[in-house]
């Protein structure tokens, strides 16, 4: 006769929602497997019984080594396109590139300029002057909480406005 669920370890009674949980936030299955895995030997090499909250710890622990494993992925540099080298600039093939191009910056500043000014002036200090949002929060007058809004606001505008442009 197969255990009860209330009479299986801690770890065992939510290890299928751990796997798919993990697997449907990262969308990779093998990586949340072993986060998982590695949280779980971490808490039975650990005291358990300190842990008042075994699901919690769990999901805490694999969010945490899936965050260490993409952090030791390196992050992609962010290059200014007017700082890349003419060779390294993205190209289309089709001779309505220019067109497309001049389209989407007249699109981008019209839809710029429908934010109001402070969400228009973080937007552009922060993505194409490359400020800190400490330092933007600074000129402001505003705590870093609200260039954070501003940031959130100005970018769900600008993917609204500018999503015909986007690749289909």
């Amino acid at each position: 006769m197969p255990q009860s669920r209330s009479a299986c370890p801690a770890w065992l009674a939510h290890y299928g929602e751990l796997i798919g949980t993990w697997t449907r936030r990262t969308g990779d299955r093998q990586n949340a497997e072993d986060a998982t895995h590695d949280a779980v030997v971490g808490m039975l090499e650990g005291h358990t019984d300190a842990i008042r909250d075994p699901r919690a710890y769990l999901h805490r622990s694999i969010r945490n080594r899936l965050t260490d494993f993409h952090r030791r992925q390196g992050v992609l540099e962010i290059v200014p396109l007017h700082e890349l080298a003419e060779d390294d600039h993205p190209m289309a093939a089709d001779p309505d590139t220019h067109a497309r191009s001049a389209q989407l910056l007249q699109d981008m500043q019209t839809a710029l300029a429908e934010l109001p000014l402070k969400c228009r002036q973080v937007f552009v200090w922060h993505r194409l002057a490359g400020y800190s949002q400490e330092e933007i929060a600074q000129r402001l007058g505003v705590s870093v909480n609200m260039v954070q809004k501003y940031m959130i606001r100005a970018g769900r505008h600008l993917r609204e406005r500018l999503q015909r442009h986007a690749p289909r």
